[in-house]
């Protein structure tokens, strides 16, 4: 059964002395939607991908982190504004203004492409597990499967929430990695500061791969949904079309939320590219698939720890992620159909939400199990995830401009225009990977 409260932190000296929270606890109180929307970012299939793209193409393509930071920060920034201003999701927003064509569309894409990218997930934690203990990896699959969803299902949302928060500490694993790694930094430096194309298939479906990662529907759909779960189990708290007091301090919030969230992200990914970059591509072991295959690979160039760590980190990583995949697709679904949604709420009054939650996880976990491959599987998912986020992203972008939908609080002026150039940029990218196959 849920819990009806959660443990609050400990005191610091500075509270006990003065009543009120400290600086940086009253920072890190502040982080929630947009830490863990970034956190997630980094799941196993993702750091697979960052893993291939600093094995196939080195350094140089590190200077893809640097683009995808203001472009991340603003469509997130921008989906959490329109979850927090109107008290609905994405989907709910959709559901009210557009076709319902068109939202069954997309949500069905987020659907599959979701629960594609669950499986994958939880056969790189069922690899990660047996490469560091040994045993039957398809029984990890399903041990960390149903704990996923139980944890979802019955715990507390302030608990569950902080469990995730913690969770995200697993990604300094890469950071590990990274620091027992010899790395040539001048070359790193120069990938990052300097871009490097290559127009051909290869490079720009890596291309690809790495900003459907970075920038994927599920992200935009779990945070707007996160915004309005934390607005409505707050009783202080209304939509700010409702009641615009605040709007300020809570709009100064979303972006800083956001903003470390991001580079939080960020940061990883490009510890990820670096190491396997200084390590697999120095060596020239170029046909890395899977965040468990760079884990083992790591072992003969970089040691017994690096590959240890790697490996502990995708499971983390994985812990957090999987519930964020199966949740946004339960909140877009939930949301689309008007039903009652929340991890806040009890099994019983929401159990359509809750049977979404289930079922795609469920999915994921049987996928292991059939002939069908989770990690070719996944490369699909992949683009659906970069197909379906051009829509989605022009959705929220005239979404986020309408009187009618954000009263006065529309979205205007550099965030505006981020938003667009990021909408842009992706779908360039998903044009030219097309092209490329057929030039």
């Amino acid at each position: 059964m849920k819990q009806n409260a959660a443990r609050t932190a400990p005191a610091t000296a500075h509270e006990e002395q003065t009543g009120k929270p400290s600086g940086l606890r009253k920072f890190l109180k502040t982080l929630g939607p947009g830490l863990i929307t970034g956190a997630s970012d980094d799941d196993p299939s993702g750091i697979g991908t960052y893993s291939q793209a600093g094995a196939q193409l080195g350094y140089g393509i590190g200077w893809t982190m640097l683009l995808t930071f203001p472009l991340m920060v603003a469509i997130q920034e921008i989906s959490a504004r329109v979850g927090r201003v109107t008290g609905h999701g994405i989907a709910g927003n959709v559901c009210r203004f557009y076709p319902a064509w068109l939202l069954n569309i997309i949500v069905l894409l987020l659907f599959v492409a979701n629960t594609i990218n669950i499986a994958a997930d939880l056969a790189a934690m069922g690899d990660a597990l047996k490469l560091l203990i040994g045993g039957p990896g398809f029984l990890y699959v399903l041990l960390f499967g149903v704990t996923s969803v139980s944890a979802q299902i019955f715990l507390d949302y302030k608990r569950y929430s902080a469990i995730l928060k913690w969770l995200t500490l697993s990604l300094f694993a890469y950071v590990a990695a990274l620091a027992v790694t010899k790395v040539a930094w001048g070359d790193a430096i120069k990938g990052i500061a300097i871009p490097q194309v290559q127009w051909n298939a290869t490079f720009l479906t890596t291309l690809v791969a790495i900003l459907g990662t970075t920038i994927s529907p599920y992200l935009f759909f779990w945070q707007a949904s996160l915004e309005v779960e934390e607005q409505r189990i707050d009783a202080k708290k209304e939509p700010l079309v409702k009641n615009h007091q605040g709007a300020r301090k809570e709009f100064r919030r979303i972006r800083a939320d956001t903003i470390t969230g991001m580079a939080f992200s960020n940061l990883i990914a490009i510890s990820i590219i670096i190491t396997a970059s200084a390590t697999l591509h120095a060596t020239g072991k170029t046909d890395i698939e899977t965040s468990a295959q760079a884990a083992e690979a790591l072992r003969p160039v970089a040691g017994i720890f690096a590959e240890f760590i790697f490996a502990l980190g995708i499971i983390g990583t994985g812990l957090l992620a999987v519930p964020v995949l199966a949740g946004s697709a339960a909140y877009a679904i939930g949301e689309g159909r008007r039903w009652p949604v929340g991890l806040d709420r009890k099994p019983r009054e929401a159990t359509a939400f809750y049977s979404v939650l289930a079922l795609s996880a469920g999915i994921g976990i049987v996928l292991n199990f059939t002939p069908i491959s989770p990690i070719s599987a996944l490369y699909w998912s992949a683009v659906i995830n970069g197909v379906l986020a051009v829509p989605v992203m022009i959705l929220l972008m005239t979404l986020s401009r309408r009187h009618d939908v954000m009263s006065k609080f529309v979205v205007r002026g550099l965030l505006y225009g981020l938003g667009w150039a990021s909408t842009g940029v992706m779908a360039v990218c998903v044009i030219a990977m097309i092209v490329g196959y057929f030039v």
